[in-house]
């Protein structure tokens, strides 16, 4: 099988690395500036990501227990919330619970 475009172009190497870690935003990621910056210190991101999106009626229960002992718990909700994530495990809550925690804001 080949990485091959039809066109012949190949992807990036980096393809899968997030666009902010590329800087494609100029944003440098170890920069206390960066708004991300509170994801390097998230316990999620040293672990299995579909924990955190499981499928429609799957447990969020091993999502759950990893962002109670999170440090960035509180930010990671925040940016869920300010960006209106709609998939996945946020800041220690599901979808649902995140559509009830805004409404009664």
């Amino acid at each position: 099988m080949s990485l091959s475009n039809d066109d012949g172009m190949k992807p990036a190497d980096d393809w899968f690395v997030d666009p902010i870690i590329r800087r494609l935003f100029g944003v440098d990621p170890n920069s206390d500036t960066n708004p991300l910056a509170w994801q390097r210190d998230a316990i999620c991101s040293q672990t299995d990501p579909e924990a955190f999106f499981p499928e429609k009626g799957g447990s969020t229960r091993d999502a759950k227990k990893i962002c109670s002992g999170c440090d960035v718990k509180q930010k990671c909700l925040d940016y869920a919330l300010a960006n209106d994530e709609r998939f996945g495990i946020w800041g220690g809550l599901s979808e649902r619970e995140r559509r009830k925690l805004k409404r009664r804001a």
